[in-house]
């Protein structure tokens, strides 16, 4: 019973961290302690550890002997190998369903989610963004390659946070509803070529939109930083 506790102090944590750099309250470069953290969310020292070394292996964090813990740059160069994984295991599948024979109901049942008139859609920014992970992720699973799915499930946890940031652009949701929606069709009218190159463009213009957004939005948090504690901005 106590270690389930500590492991979901350190889940939430995690979490808790993790949303923080992709809110921009924890900017690149910014340093800070293990035992400030605990401080702040009022928990011991342990679980903050856990979840630290968790961020550390993913890429987010560093850890300086004496000196705490630092926020990495983003890596852009990583997310994009991600995004072009994910891509290829996108279009995979997508072929895979298009050669499949028989009825595709779970084909069909995402129809019901993302071939509504424009009244009748979701408008909730992480809403959309949830259904959209959804989507692939079902997709994916669809196709019936079971390593298939899990290898597009580690890289959907890895590029959840930033692929989020899609969806604050109003544009954007539209535009993913109508693209779903024609995917779909695609699929289930056999269209193989189609619909492999309508999936690719529609992972490629995402990542480029999410780069564009966080860029932007670390522009916009580093010159309210700079404005209430010019020193830390500079660090």
């Amino acid at each position: 019973m106590a270690q389930q506790i500590a492991n979901s102090l350190a889940e939430q944590i995690y979490a808790r961290v993790k949303g923080e750099i992709f809110d921009f309250q924890l900017l690149p470069g910014t340093r800070f302690t293990e035992t400030e953290l605990a401080e702040r969310y009022g928990v011991s020292r342990t679980p903050v550890r856990d979840a630290l070394y968790r961020l550390k292996r993913e890429g987010f964090l560093e850890v300086a002997f004496r000196s705490g813990w630092n926020v990495l740059p983003f890596d852009f160069v990583r997310l994009d190998e991600l995004y072009s994984l994910r891509t290829l295991l996108e279009v995979a599948a997508v072929e895979h369903l298009c050669q499949a024979s028989g009825k595709l109901d779970a084909i069909e049942q995402l129809r019901g989610i993302w071939c509504r008139p424009v009244a009748k859609r979701e408008s909730d920014a992480r809403l959309v963004a949830e259904l959209d992970e959804q989507f692939h992720q079902r997709l994916v699973e669809a196709a019936g390659n079971r390593e298939l799915a899990r290898v597009h499930a580690e890289i959907t946890e890895k590029i959840r946070v930033v692929r989020r940031l899609d969806f604050l652009v109003e544009k954007r949701v539209d535009a993913t509803y109508e693209e779903h929606g024609k995917l779909l069709r695609l699929i289930l009218g056999r269209k193989t070529t189609e619909a492999a190159i309508l999936v690719r463009s529609h992972i490629t213009q995402s990542q480029k939109e999410v780069r564009k957004i966080t860029l932007h939005m670390l522009h916009e948090a580093r010159e309210v930083l700079t404005r209430r504690d010019p020193k830390r901005a500079a660090g």
